[in-house]
């Protein structure tokens, strides 16, 4: 018996390859080995730290190790992003928005490169809505162009603050339509919404989750989306192109990328972590309570889409003379 289970076992010993059926099943993966770190740049409480904090339980369950959600914010983002590109423990990733594409021509020296973090995977898209007063005369885009025009530089619109995608929205839309209207910067958008409400502004391309309820009371009047296309909050509601300006979009949108220094194996896993938590259905509804729309693509794609934005709201910021206040 024990000369024929030697016998037996020669092949392996020779090398021969064992059938399909027998063959070893392949190590566990070796990263992530101890809890990760996910770094939100921005404080609690807005869309991107919403993102992050319903991501982090299921690619806990994917990665096997709890994700720990670290917000450190400041300067518009920069402080946060800076922390994740200059970290070296193997076990950090970070949330970035639209700004990780704007910052770089608002801040003209930022304390990272843009090859020091690497795209992980998309995540989501907040859009934005144009929407004006109750009381404006402008029933669309096209009536709201024609109004800008017969007032040059009289009428205003809100922000949440220079440099935010609700400002460059606003700037694109101001540059592509030939108009001139004036920037409003608030700290925050929850202002600048009480003073469109009162009819103290005259527009504002606010995020669909602060104007859905004054949408909805007949306190303000929304005459399109600003993304690339029609969103499921408002189906019937036009996009700023398909209203009356060709080719504008701006897509509000959040991601995750890690430190250039993190192997590409591991963050393929994390992206493939993120991608199918982002098909769950489940979340997806999740992402619905907070106006967010979820995104599909890899690391690769995350790269070219920062790349191309960049490139956009870089020369944007340069023409407008856009500068933080």
């Amino acid at each position: 018996m024990r000369r024929r289970t030697l016998l037996a076992a020669l092949p392996v010993l020779a090398g021969a390859p064992l059938p399909a059926s027998r063959a070893f099943a392949q190590p566990p993966a070796s990263w992530p080995d101890r809890p990760l770190r996910l770094i939100v740049p921005f404080p609690p409480g807005g869309a991107i730290d919403a993102m992050a904090r319903l991501l982090g339980p299921r690619l806990s369950d994917s990665l096997g190790q709890p994700v720990v959600v670290e917000n450190r914010a400041g300067a518009g983002g920069t402080i946060g992003t800076d922390a994740a590109a200059k970290s070296t423990d193997n076990h950090t990733l970070l949330m970035v928005s639209m700004a990780q594409a704007v910052n770089p021509a608002l801040y003209p020296r930022l304390p990272y490169a843009a090859g020091d973090l690497v795209g992980v995977a998309p995540v989501g898209i907040v859009p934005n809505v144009l929407v004006v007063p109750a009381a404006s005369p402008a029933r669309d885009v096209r009536g709201l162009i024609a109004l800008a025009k017969s007032k040059p530089g009289e009428l205003t619109y809100g922000s949440a603050g220079s440099g935010t995608s609700i400002h460059l929205a606003g700037a694109l839309f101001a540059s592509m339509a030939g108009i001139d209207i004036t920037h409003v910067p608030y700290r925050g958008s929850g202002p600048a919404v009480a003073d469109l409400v009162s009819g103290r502004i005259d527009m504002m391309f606010d995020s669909v989750t602060s104007s859905a309820p004054h949408i909805a009371s007949g306190r303000l009047r929304a005459l399109a989306v600003t993304t690339g296309h029609r969103i499921a909050a408002f189906p019937d509601l036009p996009t700023v192109a398909e209203a009356g300006l060709p080719g504008y979009v701006v897509d509000p949108w959040f991601a995750m990328m890690a430190p250039a220094g993190l192997a590409a194996a591991h963050r393929e896993r994390a992206g493939a972590a993120v991608a199918a938590a982002l098909r769950q259905p489940a979340l997806r509804e999740s992402f619905a309570t907070i106006g967010a729309e979820p995104m599909s693509g890899d690391g690769a794609s995350l790269d070219r889409l920062i790349a191309e934005e960049t490139a956009k709201w870089g020369a944007l910021v340069r023409q407008a003379g856009i500068r933080i206040e």
